[in-house]
């Protein structure tokens, strides 16, 4: 009896543990979608089409493109021992320059890993004058541009979930430095980490909220943000409060403005009226809604978001992948395996080279 018993309680730990395992995914892939379906709706001012394919903004692209390259940078790491993450991620967006036409390809061969083969990453989706202005510039010691832009934030969302259920060691070295190549003002690097910071409590469950004073505390916000933000959903969604907030296409309006959508939108039933008001509310609406996608995504997974517009979505599928993809790669051993283990996807490095 005494072995059916434990016997009966490894089942009961295997199932729980495998549940755990779901709702990691399920928030993980509920921040990457989410801020792509925020995107989309800031794209088009919150005015959904009744059919058709929802357009993301370049902001997604890039974010599809850090994901792949901080992948591939961990990848790396574990092969050699040794690896500067923004130095791999910035070749990914030379991968996202060269087929946007913006550099030229390599020389000889052709770009290696799966997600340049995706043909809507090639489209023009808006301007990205930071990244583009560090793509032309080529090799360079320091941020290619003093910009204090959104894309500092809004690229790197994903990236929380490497915070949240990965490796932490180094993480914030890592942002920062990621946000550095092409944005050299020191509030968009901190705006950056501050923000996948908070997203990564959403990840585990936990609520951001009781963490926005420290957040917060070393960023140019207004007197009245922490006010605002920890005020409630009692309070109501007010467009003016939401503008005094984000008045600008900078990396800390977006963070304030996606975490003030967050903080009046608080169910799982609420995301599509979310997103609709960051996106007709906000000056600067792909950069908020996006953020604000996240934090919903994270804190409620990807079931909660509106699946017929998810089912629309502009590059859902390759997106998902590489949300499903960068959790294996943080999580657990690496599926590539490392230089003294087996991997157990024989097409990781092939889809992910570590070079």
């Amino acid at each position: 009896m005494a072995e059916s018993g434990n016997a009966a309680g490894d089942e009961d730990a295997d199932a729980t543990g495998e549940a755990a395992v779901r709702v990691e995914e399920a928030r993980a892939r509920g921040l990457v979608l989410g801020a792509a379906l925020g995107d989309a709706a800031g794209v088009l001012r919150g005015r959904w089409p009744e059919r058709g394919t929802l357009r993301v903004g370049v902001a997604t692209q890039l974010g599809a493109f850090t994901i792949e390259g901080f992948i591939r940078a961990m990848v790396r790491w574990n092969h050699r021992g040794i690896c500067h993450p923004p130095s791999v991620v910035r070749f990914a967006y030379w991968r996202w320059g060269v087929l946007q036409g913006i550099v030229p390809g390599p020389a000889s061969g052709r770009l290696d890993g799966w997600l340049y083969e995706v043909p809507e990453l090639g489209e023009r989706r808006g301007s990205a004058p930071a990244t583009v202005a560090m793509l032309l510039a080529g090799a360079s010691d320091g941020p290619a541009t003093p910009s204090r832009g959104a894309h500092a934030l809004t690229r790197s969302l994903g990236l929380a979930v490497a915070r949240a259920l990965g490796r932490g060691d180094g993480y914030a070295q890592v942002v920062r430095g990621i946000a550095e190549l092409t944005h050299g003002a020191p509030d968009a690097q901190e705006a950056a980490l501050r923000g996948t910071e908070l997203l990564a409590h959403c990840l585990t469950g936990a609520d951001p909220l009781p963490h926005l004073p420290a957040a917060l505390a070393d960023l140019p916000v207004p007197p009245e943000a922490l006010g605002l933000l920890l005020a409630g959903p009692a309070n109501g969604p007010d467009p003016t409060a939401l503008a005094r907030l984000a008045p600008d296409a900078t990396a800390v309006s977006a963070l304030l403005g996606g975490l003030y959508v967050f903080t009046r939108f608080r169910r799982p039933g609420e995301i599509g009226s979310a997103l609709r008001f960051a996106a007709t509310a906000a000056p600067d609406a792909p950069s908020v809604a996006a953020t604000a996608g996240a934090f919903l995504g994270a804190a409620h997974g990807v079931d909660a978001l509106p699946a017929g517009k998810l089912a629309r979505l502009e590059l859902a599928w390759a997106l998902d992948v590489l949300a499903r993809d960068l959790l294996r790669e943080v999580s657990g051993p690496s599926p590539g395996g490392g230089a003294y283990t087996e991997g157990t996807d024989p097409y990781w490095t092939l889809r992910y080279p570590g070079g």
